[in-house]
């Protein structure tokens, strides 16, 4: 095989782009063949632009005929619904992120996974930034020593009331699942679990329509503590400008800071454990070696696009394997769990069923309807790319 077939669920804003960019053949070994989404209009509108294409208006259907794969770009809620049903019928699966709003459907999705040949890949286009790659290979490969403190500001996800009217599905418990935690910030999640690990537990702070007249949160701060003692703390929001995207990791033998477009590491001479054992002296100066790295231009959406085509056609490692996706849902749900919970320590994993019971009480309240007033005009937003 050398080219893979390709239906794309979900031709709003994402999906349309990704659209725009295969049937635009910046993606080798791949072909858009059909599209699905409830909007007529977007189906006409896709049928006049790209000929040859079919067009669906049940996923199923599109599920059932002769695409190879199939890419998800609907609502959060729907994501592994759809997903669970491309995988049993053997459609290899590219999800947007989230995997889902709920840990619960995210794991009966991997367990799904488990026992598909199909692969499986999730949209999480911030893996493919240099910067975030190196503080991994750094931070795994033993090169600040134990973590001690993880400290990541993003806060310069900046929105509009306008943007949150521009679909009513945003910002909404019924339509969108969550505000910045489940919107913006599951890229910045999953990447610092993808460096630093999971955590054993989270206390969370969310502020419900601090900046917007909006129902979830627009400002979050999640306090995490590991297994291994290290902590971590993670601030987000959409109401602040110009906002500040700085990450910085603290070990044992040495620091990581990300700031700005440029990883700056230090890398300790001795371990501060052993110096704070061993040494005579109250106060000592630890000889570290310092380097920088700058960001070069990511691939982002279409590297993980290509990747999974590879990984189809070739067996190429997946940047970010679907059953990745659970990771950052866990932190979120529990961060929601948290606040919901009169700010109280969560247990990861999550305790899916209490976590259920509270956010469909919180959708039966939930002010959606479903009537899409967004467009798209089909081109990749910078607004989904790492800003510095």
């Amino acid at each position: 095989m050398n080219m893979i077939s390709v239906g794309i669920i979900g031709i709003g804003n994402m999906g349309s782009a990704h659209l725009n960019c295969i049937a635009g053949g910046e993606i080798c070994g791949m072909k858009v063949t059909a599209v699905c989404d409830i909007d007529v209009l977007k189906l006409k509108a896709a049928k006049e632009k790209y000929s040859g294409i079919s067009t669906f208006t049940d996923y199923r259907e599109l599920i059932k005929s002769d695409v190879d794969a199939v890419i998800i770009a609907v609502p959060h809620p729907l994501h592994a619904d759809i997903a669970v049903c491309a995988l049993n019928s053997g459609k290899h699966t590219l999800l947007e992120k989230p995997a889902d709003i709920s840990v619960t459907k995210a794991r009966i999705l991997n367990e799904t996974a488990r026992y598909s040949n199909a692969v499986f890949g999730i949209m999480f286009n911030q893996r493919t930034n240099n910067l975030f790659a190196k503080a991994r290979k750094i931070v795994k490969g033993g090169g600040i020593g134990k973590i001690n403190r993880s400290v990541w500001i993003i806060t310069n996800w900046y929105r509009t009331q306008h943007y949150y009217d521009s679909g009513d599905w945003r910002a909404t418990w019924k339509g969108e699942g969550g505000g910045v935690l489940i919107n913006q910030a599951p890229h910045n999640l999953d990447i610092w679990q993808w460096i630093c690990g999971m955590p054993e537990n989270v206390t969370a702070f969310c502020s419900v329509g601090k900046y917007h007249n909006i129902e979830v949160e627009d400002d979050a701060a999640i306090y995490a503590c590991y297994k291994d003692g290290a902590t971590g703390v993670f601030i987000t929001s959409t109401g602040e400008y110009p906002g500040t995207n700085r990450l910085e990791i603290d070990g044992t033998a040495g620091k990581i800071v990300i700031e700005n477009g440029i990883l700056k590491y230090w890398k300790l001479s001795e371990d501060t454990e052993a110096v704070s054992r061993e040494s005579a002296d109250s106060f000592v100066q630890i000889d570290s070696e310092y380097s920088e790295f700058s960001a070069q231009p990511e691939t982002a959406h279409k590297g993980i696009l290509q990747n999974f085509t590879n990984a189809v056609i070739s067996g190429e490692e997946l940047i970010a394997p679907g059953t990745d996706g659970i990771n950052e849902l866990e932190i979120s749900n529990a961060a929601y769990l948290s606040e919901w919970c009169g700010n109280k320590k969560i247990s990861l994993p999550v305790d899916g069923a209490e976590f259920d019971k509270i956010l469909l009480q919180k959708q039966k309240n939930s002010s959606f309807k479903a009537s899409e007033t967004e467009r798209s005009d089909g081109s990749y937003s910078r607004r989904w790319a790492v800003r510095w």
